[in-house]
């Protein structure tokens, strides 16, 4: 249920291992961030995404995916919680159909994530 500001898609990481482990790949991918936050962070923008990974994940050498999600197909509400910015938040499991495209995250040696060809 797109919010106030329209729906697009958004991009969520997540680490390959923990994406490989969901359940049930027909059932709703549930973020790490559910249990702990109450919903999943996600990111709109390439700039903002590689930022994001640089930021959180840089000295993390597991291999990620980014989820491509398209807002408009959650089942589930989500919101940017701070104005003004690119981090919305989806806040329940994400809808299997709101998954559009699923790709290894690109990293340089150090660790940088990298644009990637939406």
């Amino acid at each position: 249920m797109p919010e106030e500001h329209g729906a697009g898609t958004t991009f969520h990481l997540v680490p390959l291992e923990v994406w490989r482990a969901q359940p049930d790949e027909r059932a709703p991918y549930q973020a790490s961030s559910l249990e702990s936050e109450g919903f999943a962070h996600c990111t709109t923008g390439m700039a903002e995404l590689c930022a994001t990974g640089d930021r959180y994940y840089r000295s993390d050498p597991r291999p990620f995916v980014i989820l491509t999600i398209d807002l408009a197909r959650l089942s589930v509400p989500w919101r940017y919680d701070a104005p003004g910015t690119r981090y919305p938040h989806v806040y329940g499991p994400i809808d299997r159909s709101a998954i559009v495209r699923t790709v290894a995250a690109p990293r340089d040696a150090s660790g940088r994530f990298l644009p990637f060809e939406p």
